[in-house]
């Protein structure tokens, strides 16, 4: 009997595979086609080609107003449809065709993510349906990263560290790899995947990006580089206030989303200083650098000695959040990831391309240390 499509590729040591995540600012699909050969603490990842694809403003803001089941329904499958062409154009754009790929791993866009400490019952959804993705490329496609590590006790998140260490880790040093997006993480990353400690730190764009939108009035997703941040000046008395959320001073496990820093935590001081946009800006900035910093302070750097933070997503293309975690982590290094050879606008989509070969090589990546679930499981859910 021929063997199907997808256990062909499961019996191959090399395989080409797609990753797809939604942008920082919900406004785009990045994906990374990559080269995977092997599995586990020896696998080997190339990256062929990478882009960003735009959503267009209205999807954008039907995903960030979804408060309904109806219209999560709607969007599921709309996404499916968008995360479906971003593969066909990273293919396109790597010059071959759905044939050549052995498999797409889409993480899918998160309207919900309510772990242990927000909720009885612990929970998270993503959305942009695998099974049209996989129909409209033929291509076997992994989705639902995240719920297994969840029903295994886990917070669900971060989930790229094990990827981090995989693709970053390096002989005789321990590093940090910060990812500043909607919510900002940090992995650091030593000779040992079991000493992995990995959370996230807090607020990474997402303040900045739903200040922008205000302030744009829905025409601008984020801050472009810092520019607005740059000509504010931080209002003190609601920086503090900010940096007495409780997400903060909680100790690892953790994991954050739009339910901690999203519109509704924005919304008060919108409505008392939104007629000093820049100076709002300009506190968002520094909310996150003081909340990145102050995590180091507490949980990492009294654990381990640094080589040097690692930075990417999209707040590292923020000067404004690049100098002052600089300032402020100084004499410790940070650099962006880009000078590991890597592009940092790849990492996270090339992170969960391996997330999903590993799913189908049936290995763990989930990492107990850093999401708190009992045991080591197989993250995603396979459409083939």
């Amino acid at each position: 009997m021929a063997l199907s499509r997808l256990e062909r590729a499961a019996k191959k040591r090399e395989r080409l595979v797609v990753g797809l995540i939604s942008g920082t600012s919900v406004d785009a699909a990045e994906a990374a086609l990559c080269r995977i050969r092997g599995s586990g603490p020896s696998a080997r990842l190339s990256l062929l080609a990478h882009a960003a694809y735009r959503f267009e403003r209205p999807l954008v803001e039907r995903v960030l107003a979804a408060d309904s089941a109806r219209e999560i329904c709607e969007l599921d499958f709309a996404l499916g449809e968008r995360f479906a062409s971003a593969a066909l154009g990273i293919i396109a754009k790597a010059g071959l065709s759905p044939a050549d790929v052995d498999l797409i791993g889409s993480h899918g866009q998160t309207i919900a993510h309510r772990p242990r400490s927000l909720s009885r019952t612990p929970s998270t959804l993503q959305i942009g349906n695998a099974a049209v993705i996989a129909e409209r490329t033929g291509i076997p496609t992994v989705c639902d990263f995240r719920s297994r590590d969840v029903a295994a006790g886990g917070e669900g998140a971060p989930l790229v560290p094990y990827a981090d260490w995989v693709l970053f880790r390096a002989a005789g040093v321990t590093r940090a790899l910060q990812n500043l997006g909607g919510i900002a993480n940090v992995s650091v990353v030593g000779a040992r995947l079991a000493d992995t400690l990995a959370f996230d730190t807090g607020p990474g764009n997402m303040v900045m990006d739903e200040l922008a939108r205000r302030a744009s009035k829905g025409r601008r997703a984020f801050d472009r580089g810092g520019a607005m941040a740059r000509r504010g000046t931080p209002i003190a008395r609601l920086l503090a206030e900010w940096l007495r959320h409780p997400f903060l001073a909680r100790r690892p496990p953790k994991s954050a989303g739009r339910e901690s820093f999203g519109a509704a935590f924005v919304a008060p001081a919108w409505a008392r200083y939104r007629h000093r946009p820049e100076d709002l800006l300009a506190t968002a900035a520094a909310f996150t650098v003081e909340a990145t910093a102050r995590a180091y302070e507490r949980w990492v750097l009294p654990r381990h000695r640094l080589e040097a933070v690692y930075a990417s997503g999209g707040g590292s293309r923020n000067p404004v959040l690049m100098k002052g975690l600089a300032a402020r982590l100084a004499p410790l290094p940070v650099r962006p990831l880009d000078v590991l050879g890597f592009p940092e606008s790849a990492k996270e989509a090339a992170c969960f391309a391996l997330l999903a070969s590993e799913c189908l090589s049936n290995r763990p990546q989930n990492v107990p240390s850093a999401t708190g679930a009992r045991r080591s499981v197989v993250l995603g859910k396979m459409v083939p």
